[in-house]
């Protein structure tokens, strides 16, 4: 875009004409469905008016894959060293796996979300596509994703699925997720339950979660009270500070749901220099089934998500999307595994959603 027609017509005079990105002239001319109805349509008319003719060598050579695909994860902004959801990093190994299984090469990379990479990929023909993993603020991350769009780059991420969302997006049922953690609680007789979660349109699967908890105490004829919600990013540290917060405000509460395992984790260590039994006093759970949330003391409950099951279906959605043939389900289910932290000396219970 941004060029000007020249006296041989291309494909790039035709983006041109048309207002479009290159990548989706060529996938318009190819026929591919990815393409709506109504731009392919313009396109051809304007390839006709201009007399346009695909170059086949051209075409040919454009068309040839590296059998290479690039998984890209992204720091946030989180205290310490370590900036990387170990959520992401483990499914490093179904991916890997996958991505085997299929013949396929893997690069990984580390990115900061300033950092050009959402043009450096597809500059260098390095990869025929991107896997995305973690992204911080979604806010700030929606106009990279649409520049991928606009590039004809094929990706797929990892976040909350919606109708709304820019480009493929797998991931769990976390409304489906929080309104189980919720339900659990309640079966428990916990009345005020408390939130650690940044939910909002900045971290929309915190938001999904947060709603599915006020879901299940509103059909329990029971308040989801905002003043027993505080913003965390999955971090020990931010955990905890949010669970002090909540304490030093007076606000009674019997149970809390952490948005990740790492805010509950932190969460616990509040309680505990506080002086709040677990789960005698307030009941703790949390969300991914970190290999960290069975040694908890005591061991946490948590939301497990299917990790190895994500791993295979952002595979398998990149290479529908490469290849240009239909898509598998967005959305896989996850379970609630019940340890002592909400239960106890209980029996350690399994639900699913």
């Amino acid at each position: 875009m941004g060029r000007k027609p020249s006296n041989r017509p291309t494909s790039f005079d035709i983006a041109y004409l048309a207002g479009v990105s290159q990548p989706t002239v060529s996938r318009a001319l190819r026929g591919s469905k990815s393409v709506s109805a109504a731009t392919r349509a313009r396109i051809e008319e304007i390839a006709r008016e201009l007399n346009y003719s695909v170059d086949k060598n051209a075409s040919s050579l454009r068309s040839q894959r590296s059998n290479t695909i690039a998984l890209l994860f992204f720091e946030e902004q989180t205290p310490g060293d370590s900036k990387i959801n170990p959520f992401f990093l483990a499914m490093l190994g179904s991916i890997t796996r996958q991505c085997a299984n299929r013949g396929l090469d893997l690069l990984i990379s580390f990115q900061k979300m300033e950092d050009d990479w959402h043009v450096r990929y597809q500059d260098s023909h390095r990869a025929d596509g991107l896997i995305l993993l973690g992204y911080g603020d979604y806010t700030l991350y929606e106009s990279r994703l649409e520049q991928l769009v606009g590039q004809g780059t094929q990706f797929v991420r990892w976040g909350s699925v919606d109708e709304k969302n820019i480009g493929a997006t797998v991931g769990s049922d976390n409304f489906g997720a929080g309104k189980l953690a919720g339900e659990h609680l309640i079966g428990l007789g916990r009345k005020r339950i408390a939130f650690l979660g940044q939910a909002d349109e900045h971290y929309p699967e915190f938001a999904d979660r947060y709603h599915g908890l006020c879901t299940a105490l509103a059909e329990a004829g029971l308040a989801c009270d905002p003043a027993l919600q505080r913003d965390a990013i999955s971090h020990e540290e931010l955990g905890q500070q949010a669970m002090q917060d909540i304490l030093d405000s007076g606000a009674q509460f019997d149970a809390v749901f952490a948005a990740s395992d790492l805010i509950a984790i932190g969460a616990m260590r509040a309680l505990a220099a506080a002086g709040r039994a677990i789960p005698g006093d307030v009941a703790v759970m949390g969300f991914d089934d970190l290999p960290a949330a069975s040694m908890t003391n005591p061991p946490l409950t948590t939301v497990m998500q299917d990790l190895k099951g994500a791993g295979e279906r952002l595979v398998e959605t990149l290479a529908a999307l490469i290849e240009d043939k239909p898509l598998p389900a967005t959305t896989l289910p996850s379970r609630l595994i019940a340890r002592q932290s909400t239960l106890g000396a209980a029996k350690v219970a399994l639900g699913a959603v």
